[in-house]
């Protein structure tokens, strides 16, 4: 009776065991699962969208609401406000910062609206209708010598490319809120500013209203994407 009950216990705790083991292996697969996903890169690296695009002018755009303004400063050191710049214009407008490092943040929208230039640079009508507008969330330290620096070589063609900033943090954060972008700041100690931890991708597709039509997260910012969505909005025009 003794060795059975002994052979009883040792099988009951080999299961057990074996629960936990497979129980840590599957919380593994799941850590190694969201590490992946995490470092995978975004759809807009891919040359190929995957999936047809339906064909433009064939859908809707909505109103989405009204684009936000506010005083910014150009690459030149020159005073204007996002609307003097987009008027006229349909516009892509992307928030970044100029020392980001998120693979899929910063560097993918700048990236993106590279592919965009280049795709169209043979479309002269819609080049020109075209602005596109990279607004720093760091004025701190994104000057206007930082993002002349920070552009330079990007807009090699004709494209109607600007690299803004502000003159203070206070200026940019209505714009930031009217868009309802948020983003995460560093603080010291003694609560001096220490830059940008984080923030959401988003770039907003403006019409020449000056309406948003479309706001693109890092699942749905792909070159192939906006440019369809422009060339929409250019036939509702005509």
């Amino acid at each position: 009776m003794k060795l059975m009950k002994y052979i009883l216990i040792m099988f009951v705790v080999i299961s057990f065991t074996q629960k936990i083991s497979y129980a840590d292996n599957d919380i593994k697969k799941e850590r190694e699962k969201i590490k992946n996903e995490r470092n995978s890169l975004a759809i807009g690296w891919r040359d190929n969208l995957g999936y047809e695009l339906p064909k433009p002018g064939s859908y809707d755009l909505y109103n989405i609401r009204i684009s936000g303004d506010g005083k910014i400063i150009d690459e030149n050191g020159k005073e204007n406000t996002l609307h003097n710049l987009m008027d006229g214009k349909i516009t892509l407008l992307s928030f970044i910062y100029s020392n980001c490092t998120d693979t899929n943040g910063c560097p993918l929208a700048t990236s993106v609206f590279y592919k965009i230039q280049e795709k169209i640079k043979k479309d002269n009508k819609l080049l020109s209708s075209l602005k596109m507008i990279s607004l720093s969330f760091d004025p701190e330290y994104d000057t206007p010598q930082i993002m002349s620096l920070y552009g330079k070589d990007l807009s090699y063609i004709k494209a109607n490319w600007d690299f803004l900033t502000t003159s203070s943090l206070e200026n940019l954060d209505p714009i930031l809120k009217s868009y309802d972008q948020p983003v995460i700041r560093k603080y010291n100690e003694d609560g001096s500013y220490d830059g940008v931890e984080s923030h959401l991708l988003r770039v907003f597709l403006i019409d020449d209203k000056k309406l948003i039509r479309n706001v693109y997260n890092v699942d749905f910012l792909h070159p192939d994407l906006l440019i369809n969505d422009i060339k929409t909005l250019l036939l509702s025009n005509e």
